[in-house]
């Protein structure tokens, strides 16, 4: 693993790398250490969506040669650089997909596994997520801090998507890092067909808890 992602971090300290964090120093923190803070949730076949610069995917990836990661990235550009960065890292259970989560019709009830990282509100990565997971699977989210609007209009999209109530684990993924979290969803029952709705529609008109 540890060539592999020291493959990793000299690709991410490339100028033409879909990130602002260059230093080896702190992509090892901010990049690899925040993303293995999840691997013990992650499991079997793994979408990662809105992958940017292929973190967490890369680095569940080199962490844990079993799983099978999809990395969906629909910016042609970064999903470029993660399908290069990953033959960098010799890695042979990565695939890329240039497409919006809303797009990827093939993933649907596909996945063990979705993980978002830095993507968005909560209500809106639960309608991304939850037709793409089998019944049984979980949704793995990092986030910073949550606002008491943004959690319930989370736990409502939820509940319409076949979700669980989430668990939330406090994590520490490196020294200093503060209020960083892990939202843990199951599929309790299948994402009623009319979800996801068309690709935008889920951040300009997202899930709430007023319209439950």
């Amino acid at each position: 693993m540890s060539d592999a992602l020291d493959a990793l971090l000299d690709a991410l300290a490339s100028p033409h790398a879909p990130t602002t964090v260059r230093s080896r120093a702190e992509a090892r923190d901010v990049h690899i250490a925040d993303s293995l803070a999840g691997l013990p949730y992650v499991r079997g076949r793994v979408a990662d969506l809105g992958s940017g610069a292929g973190i967490p995917a890369l680095v569940l990836a080199a962490a844990e040669p079993s799983l099978s990661v999809v990395a969906i990235e629909s910016v042609s550009r970064k999903a470029r650089f993660i399908e290069e960065t990953a033959e960098r890292m010799g890695l042979r259970n990565v695939e890329v997909v240039a497409l919006r989560a809303e797009e990827w019709t093939a993933g649907r009830d596909a996945c063990d596994t979705v993980t978002a990282r830095a993507l968005a509100a909560l209500p809106v990565i639960c309608e991304y997520a939850a037709p793409l997971l089998r019944v049984g699977g979980r949704l793995v989210c990092w986030k910073g801090a949550v606002d008491s609007a943004e959690e319930a209009d989370g736990r409502a999209a939820a509940r319409t998507l076949g979700l669980s109530e989430p668990e939330v684990v406090a994590v520490t993924p490196f020294p200093g890092s503060q209020r960083r979290t892990l939202w843990l969803w199951s599929k309790v029952s299948e994402t009623p067909p009319r979800f996801p709705r068309r690709p935008g529609i889920a951040t300009k008109r997202p899930l709430s808890a007023k319209t439950q």
